[in-house]
């Protein structure tokens, strides 16, 4: 008899963490059209961006500033240039509208520079600088990680000021 029900009462609890998967991953999904997207709440610099004033970000998904995945949407304005900086954690983009002049190293060096045009992947590895600029297209891009993530400039002096 305690056999059965402790088979009983693993089944059921099976069946509660079975169930209870299934309702957090209903949580999780999401289908959003671009209106849709324009729709959401846009700000300037959040968690995540580089701070340069005139960038819009709207966060897509998550929350940057705590543990777990995010996406974040980009909205870089024309003749942006962004210097070198880097993130704690590990972080892949795909360019969505625009050109994004996106290069790695310590100091924003139009040598080092590649253009990515729309459908254009990247990646940006922890701690691993990297600078960006556009010209007189603008771009979007739509940047994933695993937060908490941060900004931090190679030179202070390059952040942003509030």
């Amino acid at each position: 008899m305690n056999r059965r029900l402790a088979s009983a009462g693993a089944a059921l609890l099976l069946a509660a963490v079975a169930f209870a998967g299934v309702a957090v991953a209903q949580d999780h999904l999401l289908r959003l059209t671009p209106p849709e997207i324009a729709a959401l709440n846009q700000g300037g610099a959040t968690a995540g961006t580089s701070g340069v004033t005139g960038i819009r970000t709207t966060v897509l998904y998550g929350d940057p500033t705590k543990a777990g995945p995010y996406t974040i949407a980009l909205q870089v304005p024309p003749n942006t240039r962004i210097a070198a900086h880097g993130h704690r954690d590990d972080r892949t983009a795909v360019v969505i509208a625009g050109l994004w002049r996106f290069g790695y190293g310590r100091k924003a060096d139009a040598a080092l520079v590649k253009a990515l045009p729309p459908g254009s992947f990247y990646s940006e590895p922890a701690g691993v600088d990297h600078f960006a600029m556009t010209g007189p297209e603008g771009a979007s891009v739509y940047i994933s990680g695993y937060g908490p993530t941060s900004t931090d400039y190679v030179e202070a002096g390059d952040a942003p000021k509030p």
